[in-house]
């Protein structure tokens, strides 16, 4: 389970608090994007979050490379790829997903974390509501969870 509570510094930089109460473990949460994609090249996003799902504790430092495809395959898809460092296993790791728009309103984004292969389905309610629908395979089992955020 976790709780966050991010705040729009700037317009490329979010930063705030993560808990998780079951493990009781609060820390920092961050994210910049520190080059904006172009037609030409990706966007590279920096940040840091608690490490991956399924473990109780430890934070995570990650850089990843992301590109909207849709202009040239025509289809709406965002793959990315980058690293990540966990202080949980206290190693470096590849990461990779890819997002999918399939209408204005529902989404989803398969994620690689390193260690499992996770999925979200979203569906965005009104201007500022999120609901999803998540698939967390951790080590071969799957559990379902719910996400909900709001934008004030």
């Amino acid at each position: 389970m976790r709780t966050t509570l991010t705040y729009r510094v700037l317009p490329t930089l979010t930063a705030g608090l993560e808990y998780n109460p079951i493990a009781n473990d609060l820390g920092p949460i961050a994210n910049w994007l520190a080059l904006p994609e172009h037609d030409s090249w990706p966007a590279l996003i920096v940040g840091t979050s608690s490490d991956r799902i399924g473990t109780s504790h430890g934070r995570s430092f990650y850089a990843t490379l992301s590109k909207d495809l849709e202009a040239w395959t025509g289809l709406p898809i965002a793959p990315y790829v980058g690293a990540s460092f966990g202080t949980f296993d206290d190693e470096l790791t590849e990461i990779a997903g890819l997002s999918i728009r399939w209408s204005e309103r529902v989404g989803t984004t398969s994620l690689w974390d390193g260690h499992n292969l996770h999925h979200i389905i979203e569906t965005y309610i009104g201007d500022r509501h999120t609901l999803g629908l998540v698939i967390a395979n951790l080590d071969g089992d799957y559990d379902l969870g719910v996400s909900y955020s709001v934008g004030l």
